[in-house]
């Protein structure tokens, strides 16, 4: 009898519009205008180096994953390649992450859904998504990749399409401004281009570091991909090019087309923009763009989480039923855990609907650049350890670039610690990384007195 495994059923395309994709997100879509109220036009250059820093950082995940292709991404090299406690530790903060992304996503489908839908309960929606997606995880990795395809599809059509319309109004149409260098001139007539000083921009880089949150699972998914080797460089290669697409193209578009101290940081940018200069059709469409952007997270975020509960469970970090595949060869218990850590937004949408939303914001933001640092650590022990092929796809500019990138996030860190709303991430992270820490000594004591008695 055949032994039941991952199957590597993920096409080039697949994974190409899955790193496509995970650069698009409710942090773009509705955390982009608390970050324009934050920092102002300077946002944009907040993008340009954030997004920088993420690129060392997946180019240094690439580099690993094109060497040695594994389901369990970084988890799987920093267990090989530091050691047993950095891959429980890794695994398991990465999959808490993900899941605290996916109560997330979820949160924020239903504030989108206000748009139409304002007396729905966002716990409803919650729920109602939480059956849906966790069915279409069950089915078919294909139908994963399928799925994500699309939706990953619609979002880059329609901010191409944000552009240009975009691009129309602000030099073409004189209906809706006095002037097209009016609408130019929005960068720097409110207060100049730093127009909340320093302070401003240093607290816009939380916003813009959960906005690259996700980028990552393109490691994770390789380990599903038929040819991980070729698609894995050409999918990490055009980060830069999606960053200035995506954020700095849209967010300099949304900046000339109104006023930047007028968008509300309350909902998304782009539809408060397109409702007050009075296209609301446009603006419809860009709601239902958001939501599909947050499913399409969501579903990720499922998919990620119940590979990384796999690959612990394969190197004995976590329970061996996480393990069992079903028929379709899908981890079905590790999807089933997932899924019913994630019910936990259900409950958190019933009793603090309004608050949850920059609570869970926050948390996520701290638990990626925990994932971040652990990801250029371990490829630090990679360069030292490992047997590299000779035509390896390299970080550039190491080691200079991995040591700018952990100091970034430092900083990053002790900044959140300053923001009010942001504070309480700061307290948690050491607690969850202290309870890891427990959870590792507990079950290693466990394991050693099961193999001695």
């Amino acid at each position: 009898m055949t032994k039941a495994h991952l199957e590597h059923v993920l096409k080039t395309r697949h994974i190409l519009m899955i790193a496509l994709g995970s650069a698009i997100g409710t942090g773009l879509f509705f955390g982009a205008g608390e970050s324009i109220k934050l920092a102002g036009p300077s946002i944009l250059l907040s993008y340009i180096i954030g997004g920088i820093v993420m690129y060392i950082v997946i180019r240094a995940l690439g580099e690993m994953t094109v060497n040695e292709p594994n389901v369990g991404s970084f988890s799987y090299y920093a267990y090989k390649y530091i050691g047993n406690y950095a891959g429980f530790m890794s695994g398991w903060n990465y999959w808490f992450n993900y899941i605290i992304v996916s109560m997330l996503e979820l949160t924020a489908t239903g504030m989108f859904l206000d748009f139409w839908l304002p007396n729905l309960p966002h716990w409803v929606t919650a729920l109602v998504l939480l059956l849906i997606f966790g069915t279409i995880n069950l089915v078919q990795v294909k139908f994963f990749g399928e799925f994500e395809f699309w939706f990953a599809g619609v979002k880059v059509v329609t901010i191409i399409a944000l552009i240009v319309i975009g691009i129309y109004i602000i030099f073409f149409n004189k209906s809706t401004h006095s002037s097209s260098l009016s609408n130019i001139n929005n960068l720097w007539m409110y207060g100049g281009f730093f127009a909340n000083g320093i302070k401003g921009f240093l607290f816009s880089f939380v916003i813009v570091v959960f906005s690259f949150g996700g980028t990552e699972l393109v490691g994770i998914a390789a380990g599903e991909s038929k040819n991980p080797e070729k698609v894995v460089p050409m999918a990490i290669n055009g980060i830069i090019i999606r960053i200035i697409l995506f954020y700095v193209a849209t967010l300099t578009i949304i900046m000339c087309l109104y006023p930047w101290n007028k968008i509300s940081g309350n909902t998304s940018p782009f539809v408060d923009v397109f409702q007050k200069i009075g296209i609301y059709k446009a603006a419809a469409i860009m709601n239902l763009v958001a939501i599909t952007a947050a499913l399409s997270s969501f579903n990720s975020g499922i998919y990620g989480t119940a590979r990384m509960l796999y690959n612990l469970g394969k190197q004995k970090n976590a329970p061996a039923f996480l393990t069992k595949l079903n028929k379709n060869n899908i981890p079905q218990n590790a999807t089933y855990v997932s899924l019913a850590v994630i019910f936990l937004t259900v409950i958190l949408n019933y009793l603090f609907s309004s608050k949850i939303f920059f609570i869970l914001l926050a948390i996520a933001t701290i638990a990626a650049m925990i994932n971040w640092i652990f990801i250029l650590i371990t490829h630090m022990a990679f360069r030292c350890k490992a047997q590299l092929s000779s035509n390896r796809y390299q970080l550039l500019f190491y080691p200079a670039s991995t040591i700018i990138s952990i100091v970034f996030f430092i900083i990053v860190v002790i900044t959140m610690s300053q923001m009010d709303n942001m504070r309480l991430a700061i307290y948690i992270a050491p607690i969850w990384l202290i309870f890891l820490t427990i959870s590792y000594w507990i079950k290693n004591k466990i394991y050693q007195t099961n193999v001695n008695s």
